[in-house]
């Protein structure tokens, strides 16, 4: 089926752009939470492996991101990006009333959809995070918080980190609709939120896939040992990439990778 383009307000009003990628008899629905500065579009790949395999896709951009209202790149709390997540599950979780609900969460989306994990426990049937930021042993933007004047951007430099294949950073780096600016107050509230997450982490229960890369130049592998081992959960798994950069999803070997957690999924239906 053709892709069905929307807005949903969010918790405060801030209308967030949603797309929704549906297949007949679908087994479970996936909420994908995209990473800072990029959209939902960049997961056109992960969906349509979704969609083969029944599962229904949500997906949607970050507010202050690509086509969705807000100032650009831009929070004043970190609650405003889980309670976001939150808003789009509960979306998808009215829309899938006989299915199981899944999150797939990337780098700042994986800090999304950890922490939405984490203050909204039991919710989803299980969460996948890739790359995900849970801790901050990679100070990507130097020590946080930032002692600059709340308003003040900072260059979007994430670029040649996000990925071995050359098509895919040429790709990012040529895309309208990827941020080419970062507020340090968005770098301030996600020091604040990784700071929450840790000290919450007994709080975090739900079924978890966490993958990384071991060469990610972003966020830190470390980040994801440091989130499986402190979290609760009784169902949780952890996977390092050899080799692998920033956007497991996207790297050369990305069809191994999907499939890996397309079947960590599977076997929680």
């Amino acid at each position: 089926m053709d892709p069905i383009e929307t807005t949903i307000p969010s918790f405060d009003g801030t209308k967030l752009y949603f797309v929704k990628n549906l297949v007949d008899h679908a087994r479970a629905a996936v909420v994908i939470v995209h990473g800072l500065c990029e959209h939902a579009g960049r997961y056109d790949y992960l969906t349509e492996n979704l969609n083969a395999r029944g599962f229904n896709v949500y997906r949607f951009d970050h507010r202050g991101h690509a086509r969705s209202e807000g100032k650009r790149t831009f929070y004043s709390n970190f609650h405003q990006i889980i309670d976001d997540v939150n808003v789009m599950v509960d979306q998808a979780l009215q829309e899938s009333t006989n299915i199981p609900v899944f999150v797939i969460g990337h780098s700042m989306g994986g800090f999304a959809s950890a922490a939405f994990g984490t203050k909204y426990p039991g919710k989803v049937k299980g969460i996948v995070l890739s790359g995900a930021l849970t801790r901050y042993n990679t100070q990507v933007a130097g020590e946080l918080p930032l002692a600059l004047p709340t308003g003040t951007y900072l260059p979007n430099e994430l670029g040649s980190g996000v990925c071995s294949d050359p098509e895919v950073v040429a790709a990012y780096a040529n895309d309208p609709l990827v941020e080419k600016q970062i507020s340090v107050d968005l770098f301030n509230c996600l020091g604040e939120g990784v700071a929450w997450l840790k000290q919450s982490a007994e709080n975090f229960v739900d079924p978890v896939f966490v993958m990384h890369g071991a060469n990610d130049g972003l966020v830190s592998e470390q980040d994801s040992r440091d989130f499986y081992g402190d979290i609760a959960s009784a169902d949780k798994s952890l996977k390092i990439y050899a080799h692998l950069m920033h956007e497991i999803f996207n790297e050369p070997s990305r069809d191994e990778v999907i499939a890996e957690a397309i079947a960590w999924l599977e076997k929680r239906i």
